[in-house]
Parts: structure tokens; C-alpha cells; sequence
């Protein structure tokens, strides 16, 4: 495969390819276009995303979508902090609070392990982002009460919102040896989800018989009061709502019907998780509104 044609070829279609990595742009400025290209084609890290902005439509670099992923990581992180310091987390029972510090450690992981690899790719990892304080102070009990102002309640939610959010942006690591990490972690949150899940007494899976089933973590779009560009994240342009929880339709064809047998609404709906675009995951109707001092 001849790199230097191809580079040559995407050129043509955008003009600033050479220079389209901003962690590494400091450094390209300085490069003649020889050296450039020599430097893209011995990357294949910045080669799979210069592919991806020439042919995929879109804006981000994998440095964007990991400083994303580092974001949601702090955020959790820091969730999970106040638990553990908190009175109703003293009360919990052993089982549980062995649990909580497991996810704990868990996103401390996820967190330093994202860390590392922004800074390997030149640039500085967000920091700060934080639960706020004064949405934690109204969670007064662990897990008994109404489910959405219950620590273990918000658990869920955050939870499932990170797999949504970790799959609404891993076509954008296509090409990249960071898809690989991407999906490790997600696929843990994903086990987070059901552990918290299990522990309220919920089932495993998203299931209209949730008692959080109506909640818009479950839902799409985005409403008045989003928080795009929190912590200096870029967010890619929102332009139509991503499949709700409920779907029933997967890649065209109607579950309850389609597949020759016959599956009910709750089973089509319950057999596959759905994305969360980045505008819609820091919406004020999701974790927008927790985020922040």
C-alpha cells in the first residue's frame, strides 16, 4: 500500500490534511511537507483518523473522543467518591459497599489509563470534572425510596448513560488501536450497569418493567439548557435524535416480526442497547445536570 499516494489523494480533498491533528500541530508547523508525510504514514494512529475525517463525515480526533471518554470516567469517579464518603454509604451492607468499591477502582483505572494515552498522543488530559456537589446532597438515602433521588438510583443512571456513551463515539476509532481500549471499557460499564441493577433489585438489562424505565436517560434528543463544550470538550453537531431504548427496529428490520418469530415489544426492545450522541449524553436531562462543582 503506497501511504504517500494515498496522503497525497486525501490532500486533494482537504487541503489542511496535513495539519488537521491540533496535538500535533505545534510540531507539523515546523515540517516540511516530505516530513510530514513521512511522519503520517509511519503513524498509523493519526493515519486511521486523517481516514476517517476525508471519508466519515466526522469532526472529532481521537484525542477528542478520549478526552470525552476521560470526562464521563472523572465524572463517575468522583460519584462514586462521594458515595464511599458519604453517611448513607456507612449504613450499606457489606456486600454493597464491597461493590461500590470495586466500580470504584474500576473508573480510577479507566481514568488513569485514558490519562496516559492522551498524553501519549501530545496533548493534556481534561481534568475537573466533577459530580456536583449540591445534586449529591439530595440523594438522602442508598438505595430504598424513589428510584431517581437514591444514590444507588443515580448509579444506574450514570451507568447505562455510559454505555450509551461509549458506543454513540467508537465508529469514530475506527482504524485505531484505541477502538480496542474503547471497547474493553465499555463493555466493564456495561457491568457496572447490571451489578447496580441487581443490587436495587432491577433486572440486568434496559426493560420497560425498569422502575427508571421512564426516565430520559432512556429517551433521545436534546432540550433546552444543554451543556455543550463543558470542561472545553468538543461536541460534534447535533443534528437528529439517536434511537430511544424502546426501539424496536434494528438495521431495518422489525424485531417482533421480522426475524420469523414472533418477539414481543419488551423483548425486541430489551435485546439491543442504543447509542447517546455527545450532545444528548451532557444534556441537562441526563448527566448535564450533575456535572459541574
Amino acid at each position: 500500500m503506497d501511504f504517500f499516494k494515498i496522503i497525497d489523494q486525501l490532500s486533494e480533498v482537504d487541503a489542511d490534511v496535513l495539519g488537521r491533528f491540533d496535538s500535533r500541530r505545534a510540531v507539523f508547523g515546523s515540517l516540511g511537507t516530505a516530513a510530514k508525510r513521512s511522519a503520517l504514514a509511519a503513524a498509523p494512529l493519526f493515519l486511521g483518523a486523517l481516514f476517517q475525517k476525508a471519508y466519515a463525515g466526522t469532526t472529532a480526533t481521537p484525542v477528542e473522543v478520549l478526552q470525552y471518554a476521560l470526562a464521563l470516567e472523572l465524572f463517575e469517579q468522583d460519584f462514586y467518591k462521594k458515595v464511599q464518603a458519604s453517611a448513607q454509604y456507612t449504613t450499606a451492607s457489606a456486600a454493597d459497599k464491597a461493590a461500590i468499591d470495586q466500580i470504584k477502582r474500576h473508573e480510577d483505572a479507566h481514568a488513569t489509563l485514558l490519562a496516559g494515552a492522551i498524553r501519549g498522543l501530545g496533548a493534556v488530559p481534561v481534568t475537573g470534572v466533577t459530580f456536583k456537589q449540591a445534586a449529591f446532597a439530595g440523594l438522602v438515602t442508598f438505595k430504598t425510596g424513589p428510584a431517581a433521588t437514591t444514590q444507588l438510583g443515580v448509579a444506574q443512571l450514570l451507568e447505562d448513560t455510559g454505555v450509551r456513551a461509549y458506543k454513540g463515539r467508537a465508529g469514530e476509532l475506527l482504524g485505531t488501536d484505541l477502538l480496542t481500549v474503547a471497547l474493553q471499557i465499555h463493555s466493564v460499564e456495561g457491568r457496572h450497569a447490571a451489578k447496580i441493577r441487581g443490587m436495587r433489585g432491577q433486572r440486568a438489562w434496559v426493560n420497560p418493567a425498569d422502575d427508571l424505565a421512564a426516565h430520559p436517560v432512556y429517551t433521545s434528543g436534546v432540550t433546552a439548557g444543554s451543556t455543550p463544550g463543558a470542561f472545553g470538550l468538543v461536541v460534534p453537531p447535533y443534528t437528529a435524535a439517536s434511537p430511544r431504548e424502546d426501539n424496536t427496529v434494528q438495521s431495518n428490520v422489525p424485531i417482533t416480526t421480522g426475524l420469523g418469530t414472533p418477539y414481543t415489544a419488551a423483548d425486541a426492545q430489551a435485546s439491543f442497547d442504543e447509542f447517546l450522541q455527545v450532545a444528548e449524553v451532557l444534556d441537562n436531562s441526563r448527566a448535564g445536570i450533575f456535572i459541574g462543582a
